[in-house]
């Protein structure tokens, strides 16, 4: 997995302006898909720069609707139970099961030079992942 800037003009001779406005995108390269079967549905896991750190196991889970923070997650941020605001809807978790979130934080995620502060479900559940990042991130990321 690679993060590339695209030009926004078709030759090397572009001006610094036009370097400057170019957007970075996630891609994979050809070099990426050495080993893998394709076509394949694995699940996107990146790391992220979430208040500062950076988060490894960040699942992008499009088929969400709100971001989650896992328990390892909050824990290694430091988080108290005051930083939190209340959030009372419940959620279902991968099994199926209705988890009570503990609160809501908005944390700032930083992808390039862009940084989107987005609010974390913080859950009290098993999970592989560190944080889901979901639609309204994605939708945010988009210029």
């Amino acid at each position: 997995m690679s993060v590339a800037q695209i030009s926004t003009e078709d030759n090397d001779r572009e001006s610094k302006k036009a370097k400057k406005g170019a957007s970075q995108v996630l891609g994979f390269s050809n070099k990426d898909k050495i080993g893998t079967i394709q076509p394949h549905n694995h699940a996107l896991v990146v790391t992220l720069r979430i208040g500062g750190y950076n988060v490894k196991r960040v699942l992008v889970d499009q088929g969400s609707a709100v971001e989650v923070m896992y328990p390892d997650l909050y824990k290694g941020l430091n988080l108290k139970p005051e930083d939190l605001s209340a959030y009372d809807s419940p959620l279902v978790s991968f099994e199926g099961k209705t988890v009570t979130p503990k609160g809501q934080i908005r944390l700032p995620i930083q992808t390039g030079s862009d940084v989107i502060e987005v609010d974390f479900i913080v859950v009290d559940a098993y999970s592989p992942y560190m944080a889901i990042v979901a639609r309204p991130w994605l939708h945010a990321t988009r210029r």
